[in-house]
């Protein structure tokens, strides 16, 4: 692109941005966009930037109070989120978001238990208090990753109402430690099944859950809200040991198909949550998502898409069409909190500058340091931003000795989302228990010439 022709673009987008002032303006120029539609799929472009979770928080908030939003579903894993579900509700036994936060114990733990998460979560329980118990908002997990932890749930409600079928379970179940002893790992369990040393429980998952599924009508005998909720938690764990068994023998054919998988079990369980609050309230369900742009972008506008791989955002957009809002975030440099390594330890690390040539450095260099962009409204200005252009996304790891080939892929913009939202300068998200890696952070790049 020539120099006037990048002039050009950089005041287009000054000319149609709306610049964040951090107050609640803000949110209501988003909730102007988001308009009527019903699922509202929020994004960041990593997993530990300060200002995309409270932005995200924040408007959140407004949905569920202007706009009457009844779930948050995350990408998280169902029983970690169920138990913010439970505390969010009112649950008297868990006392504190902290505590709420707990379940979140596997790598990258930070992702929900921060600081930000936490304060969402107090205010949540906050605002249903004195509501209906149908009338609550809940906070649910769209992953799948929880296979054992999903297991236990389905064994822990079947105890409680049909003591004859959690032994079924049980039997059913023991065929993932048979032979698959190695910590209860479910790589190794995907590892040993693929290469043949021990027998897939593809057909033990789906019976147990076909007999949940077949004894509905008895589990449900005794009406009411918490009735319902407990069957239809144990009905998504269920299915997501089903589908987390699947997955975890995909890992090892194929990229592009675990992926593939992975969203289309979150993509179907946000169909089941949609239905099933739907039931509860006798009114449409209005649902906000939170997950990684690359989730919630429409995969069909990025290389992903060329590869073959889908995800959420394009399988709602298919689904419920303008009743889908995809909101994207981007941010040019500042720090983030990711790790070095896949079970490293969260630290504070420096973002290095955008790339030229990629939407972030455009961004940062229209002058406007944080603002919201539509990409619906300026016919001129899509034309231009749909040429394809490098984007970056941190995800749990930020490897910035590998920046381009570890963090860049190219995409069209204004078709991946319906709005983008910069922060030039982002700061760290603060875990609940920073680490020391975390307090003491990494040495700016400029140093020691401080330039």
């Amino acid at each position: 692109m020539s120099h006037d022709a990048a002039r050009h673009l950089e005041r287009l987008i000054a000319g149609q941005a709306i610049a964040l002032k951090g107050n609640s303006g803000d949110y209501d120029a988003v909730r102007a966009l988001i308009g009527n539609a019903r699922f509202v799929l929020i994004g960041e472009a990593t997993h530990g930037s300060d200002e995309f979770y409270r932005f995200r928080a924040g408007l959140t908030r407004q949905l569920i109070e202007q706009d009457g939003f009844s779930a948050v579903a995350v990408e998280g894993d169902w029983p970690d989120c169920y138990r913010v579900n439970r505390f969010v509700r009112g649950d008297e036994r868990i006392i504190t978001a902290e505590d709420a936060l707990s379940d979140f114990k596997r790598f990258p733990a930070w992702m929900w238990r921060n600081e930000v998460v936490a304060e969402f979560a107090d205010w949540l329980r906050g605002h249903n208090a004195g509501k209906p118990a149908e009338m609550r908002t809940g906070f649910y997990g769209l992953d799948l990753y929880s296979l054992y932890a999903s297991i236990q749930a389905v064994i822990t409600y079947l105890d409680e109402v049909d003591p004859s079928a959690a032994r079924q379970a049980r039997d059913y179940y023991a065929c993932f430690d048979h032979g698959h002893k190695l910590a209860r790992n479910p790589q190794q369990y995907g590892y040993s099944t693929v290469f043949g040393i021990s027998e897939s429980c593809e057909r033990h998952a789906i019976d147990t859950l076909v007999t949940l599924r077949r004894n509905a009508a008895q589990y449900l005998a005794t009406d009411g809200f918490d009735a319902a909720e407990d069957y239809f938690s144990a009905d998504r764990n269920a299915r997501t040991v089903v589908d987390a068994e699947t997955y975890y023998r995909a890992m090892f054919r194929g990229r592009i198909s675990s992926w593939n998988l992975r969203h289309r079990h979150m993509a179907e369980t946000l169909d089941a949550l949609t239905e099933h609050l739907g039931r509860q309230t006798g009114a449409p369900a209005k649902i906000v998502v939170w997950a990684h742009n690359s989730h919630i972008g429409d995969a069909r506008a990025t290389e992903m898409g060329t590869a073959g791989e889908f995800n959420i955002g394009q399988l709602v957009r298919e689904a419920h069409g303008e009743a889908a809002f995809l909101l994207g975030f981007s941010t040019c440099s500042g720090e983030v909190t990711a790790a070095s390594r896949w079970d490293g330890p969260a630290e504070r690390k420096s973002v290095r500058r955008a790339l030229p040539q990629s939407y972030e450095a455009l961004f940062h260099d229209s002058g406007l340091p944080n603002f919201l962009l539509s990409l619906k409204g300026s016919e001129a200005l899509n034309q231009r931003l749909t040429l394809s252009r490098l984007q970056r996304a941190i995800g749990v790891l930020y490897l910035p000795e590998t920046e381009r080939q570890s963090h860049y892929f190219f995409s069209k913009l204004p078709e991946q989302f319906d709005a983008i939202i910069h922060f030039d300068r982002t700061h760290a998200l603060r875990p609940l228990e920073p680490s020391a890696p975390w307090h003491e952070g990494e040495v700016f790049e400029t140093y020691p010439s401080g330039f």
